[in-house]
């Protein structure tokens, strides 16, 4: 009997460009009722400079406080009559609108979507109110630890570069902003070159083209956009004592970027340091030492640059040690074993392929992938690259890693857990 012959990749998303430059992607799924919209500007918090920091996020805030003949209330209920969602985020690179609907929806997502990227009113008493609660989302997030250890960690790794600044910015920052000169920055940030209109899910190809036409085909040039300075990895220590029952560290590396050839060693590195419960750091800190509850590896990528990031938290007592077993499993990471790297590849596919299940997700990484790479990736491309990945080239990145013989490191917790910092860099460094 013969073997049953392998289907037969579905296509990938299909790209398509406006007369003014907008791009258009459409990734229709046979079998669903619902339609997922991202509309996504491949500009965010990096293009600010330090005066202008977190105004793309406040803008992110202001466009649904009304826009086109919608006040801020109209847009979410006429989302929601027609069983729709509606969201928005602010990233460094990139600013992105999402709508969830019934298929039926797509044709009002689509209008409103463009109503809050073209015409958003940023009216003066709007903008008082939107700087208070941004005010109180920065406040929250100084309160919470496990926002503000990343938080010191970015700060450290790109200190002098947008990409150390938080997102959300200062009270002193947002507080600089105005109706006029937030409309100005929306010029810049939301020009059409920059825009990527995608949608997957139960769409119809040629009339999304239609829709994306309608709604976003007169966009004039925007405003120039300010120039990103090239990211350094910057490295340093910040530790902050405070009264908590638990300390918190975040190590970060200087890794690659999203468009390097290593990228995919990378995210395979990170898989295997602490990626899951049978990884390294989970097995040796916390099942066979004990000395971490959470604990966990992670890759970080922009454009140009990346990190490779540690969180780990435990007791105050314990920080010294957990850190000089992190220094020791970084160490070893470039002597991969076959079944741990067979593993790492098969959990970042299904990771992959369990993602491509969500109609949103879909949208969102064609966009995204349209923004860095000119075009949207196919699974099989993606899994192809994974697999492709050999022991030398773990080995490869690790000595990109090691070699600026640089560190970023943030710590957060009792006094008795800030020697954790020196303690790591002795351990790794000599």
């Amino acid at each position: 009997m013969s073997a049953p012959s392998p289907k037969p990749e579905l296509p990938a998303a299909r790209l398509h460009r406006l007369a003014n430059g907008v791009r258009v992607v459409c990734d229709p799924l046979p079998g669903l009722q619902t339609v997922a919209l991202s509309v996504v500007a491949g500009r965010g918090a990096r293009i600010e400079d330090e005066g202008r920091s977190g105004w793309s996020h406040l803008l992110e805030h202001m466009v649904f406080k009304g826009a086109g003949a919608r006040s801020a209330r109209d847009i979410v209920e006429a989302i929601e009559a027609e069983g729709g969602q509606i969201n928005a985020a602010t990233g460094y690179e990139r600013t992105s609108f999402q709508v969830r609907a019934l298929a039926d929806g797509l044709e009002l997502g689509s209008a409103v979507t463009a109503d809050l990227v073209q015409r958003p009113r940023l009216e003066g008493d709007d903008l008082r109110r939107e700087k208070q609660v941004v005010a109180q989302e920065i406040a929250e997030a100084a309160d919470t630890p496990d926002d503000l250890i990343f938080e010191l960690a970015q700060q450290a790794a790109f200190a002098g570069h947008p990409l150390g600044r938080p997102i959300l910015g200062t009270t002193a920052s947002i507080g600089r902003a105005t109706p006029e000169s937030l409309s100005a920055w929306r010029d810049a940030l939301y020009a059409p070159e920059a825009l990527v209109v995608s949608a997957a899910g139960a769409v119809d190809e040629d009339r999304l083209l239609g829709l994306a036409e309608r709604d976003f085909g007169a966009m004039a040039p925007g405003a120039a956009a300010p120039a990103s300075p090239p990211a350094a990895f910057a490295g340093g220590l910040r530790r902050i004592a405070k009264s908590l029952e638990q300390a918190n560290l975040v190590i970060l590396l200087p890794a690659v970027g999203a468009s390097d050839p290593d990228y995919f060693a990378l995210r395979l590195v990170a898989e295997i340091l602490g990626g899951g419960m049978a990884s390294r750091l989970f097995q040796e800190a916390r099942e066979k030492r004990g000395l971490a509850y959470a604990i966990d590896a992670y890759a970080e990528t922009y454009a140009d640059v990346g990190v490779l990031g540690v969180f780990a938290g435990c007791a105050a007592a314990d920080a010294a040690e957990l850190a000089r077993v992190i220094a020791a499993e970084l160490q070893g990471m470039a002597q991969v074993r076959a079944p741990e790297l067979a593993r790492a590849k098969a959990q970042l596919k299904a990771a992959m392929f369990m993602s491509r299940e969500s109609a949103l997700a879909r949208a969102e990484q064609a966009a995204a992938q349209v923004l860095l790479f000119g075009r949207p990736l196919g699974p099989q491309e993606i899994a192809d690259q994974v697999d492709a990945v050999a022991p030398a080239d773990l080995a490869r990145l690790a000595d990109r890693v090691f070699a600026p013989r640089c560190v970023a490191m943030a710590v957060l917790g009792p006094k008795a857990a800030l020697p954790a910092a020196e303690a790591f860099q002795r351990a790794l460094f000599g």
